[in-house]
């Protein structure tokens, strides 16, 4: 599955439209596609302050526009630079509920010239389903991604 979003991820980024546009496209894409991703998005740092800002996204709209740094999985990946893999959000005590039918995420830190300047948060309404394989795409999402920014 996989293999074949890689082309069409650079189809997009590739293509003429707006960064932003390009952004949600990949996120429609992806939820379109990919049957555990029931929530794609992209948080952004909000320039100088210690937080994040919502990006472009797809799925359900979301309270968490702004999340500090530290707060969460996706505050904590701001702060770590590495992959956050959460199984099972039950368990993690500093977890921001999105929504109750929420089972687990995945936040990959996205970099432009070395620095964590982002990430692409998903949501899954599947206990556990994220594997190696689901890290190593969005991995490569974002590095596609960081061409346009």
């Amino acid at each position: 599955m996989f293999n074949l979003l890689r082309p069409q991820v650079s189809s997009i980024i590739d293509s003429n439209k707006t960064p932003d546009a390009k952004m949600l496209a990949i996120c429609e894409l992806l939820k379109a596609e990919v049957p555990h991703y029931d929530w794609v998005g992209f948080y952004f740092k909000n320039g100088d302050k210690r937080e994040l800002k919502l990006g472009q996204y797809a799925g359900a709209p979301t309270d968490h526009t702004i999340i500090p740094f530290g707060k969460g999985i996706c505050g904590q990946v701001a702060e770590s630079n590495e992959n956050f893999v959460v199984p099972d959000v039950q368990a993690q005590d500093n977890y921001i509920a999105c929504s109750i039918t929420v089972k687990s995420e995945i936040v990959i830190p996205l970099f432009v010239n070395g620095e964590n300047i982002g990430q692409i948060d998903i949501d899954s309404n599947t206990p556990d389903p994220f594997t190696k394989a689901d890290e190593t795409f969005l991995e490569f999402v974002n590095f596609e991604v960081a061409k346009i920014l």
